[in-house]
């Protein structure tokens, strides 16, 4: 089996927050399967709202300068793409959004990218209240045609920082899903 490059984007704003850990367990699973992983917080970024300019469409530089085009070179460089978020008002974050409206230059380009994961922590106890995420991405995923949702982690009943460590099970979920990526 050929070694993949995972590209992993932790996009809640809270370091080691259940989100975040959520993606180092994913992390561990696809490093223990010999891939090639990186990961990065949006914590760490800056990242604008796209303008809508669609300067990028004509294969020209983005006019906003920030963190995202070297995101958006890494995701579309990357055979795997990892999105951890967690689910605010039963959506994705606000910084994922913004970074997926971002990616618009991968739209006219030719990526790398094919499996699409999801990791994501909510309050709610009810799996359901993640469906809207799932929906979310899966309107970013369909205009990549060769790309598809690999796996989703539904980390619910998750309310307050560093409650996923108590989630043994999902913590487990994510660490397989990376491993078998």
């Amino acid at each position: 089996m050929k070694n993949k490059k995972v590209y992993i984007i932790s996009t809640s704003l809270r370091k080691s927050g259940n989100s975040d850990v959520l993606a180092d367990y994913f992390m561990k699973g696809a490093l223990e399967a010999g891939h090639d992983v990186e990961k990065v917080s949006l914590a760490d970024r800056e990242i604008h709202f796209c303008k809508g300019c669609l300067v990028c469409q004509q294969k020209k530089p983005c006019v906003i300068q920030d963190d995202a085009d070297q995101i958006i070179n890494k995701i579309k460089e990357a055979d795997i793409v990892v999105f951890a978020t967690p689910v605010y008002f039963y959506e994705m974050s606000g910084q994922m959004k913004t970074l997926l409206d971002r990616t618009n230059p991968l739209f006219a380009d030719d990526y790398q990218f094919r499996d699409i994961y999801l990791l994501a922590t909510c309050a709610d106890q009810n799996e359901k209240s993640i469906d809207h995420l799932i929906d979310g991405i899966g309107g970013w995923i369909e205009c990549f045609e060769k790309s598809q949702l690999k796996g989703v982690v539904k980390g619910v009943g998750i309310d307050h920082y560093g409650d996923v460590k108590e989630h043994i099970s999902i913590l487990e979920e994510a660490y397989a899903m990376g491993k078998k990526s």
